[in-house]
């Protein structure tokens, strides 16, 4: 997920973020969007309940990009 947040407060938004269960990795950006983070979820709506319910929250947070990965079985 890719985020934008308000100026000068990635870094608290990134410490906020780290707490968060089912977050793996964040990282701070320089260029278009501020943060990066790879979250982790059993399924579409567990991913969906997350992102509405303790990321999405965060008042500092201006905007948000989900990109969804689904990992393919390998060829046979």
């Amino acid at each position: 997920m890719l985020l934008n947040v308000d100026l000068d407060s990635g870094k608290e938004v990134l410490d906020s973020i780290k707490e968060i269960p089912g977050v793996k990795e964040a990282f701070r950006l320089y260029g278009v969007y501020d943060l990066i983070i790879h979250i982790e979820a059993e399924t579409v709506q567990d991913l969906k309940d997350l992102v509405a319910d303790r990321i999405r929250v965060i008042r500092k947070i201006r905007s948000t990009l989900a990109l969804i990965c689904i990992r393919a079985r390998p060829s046979k």
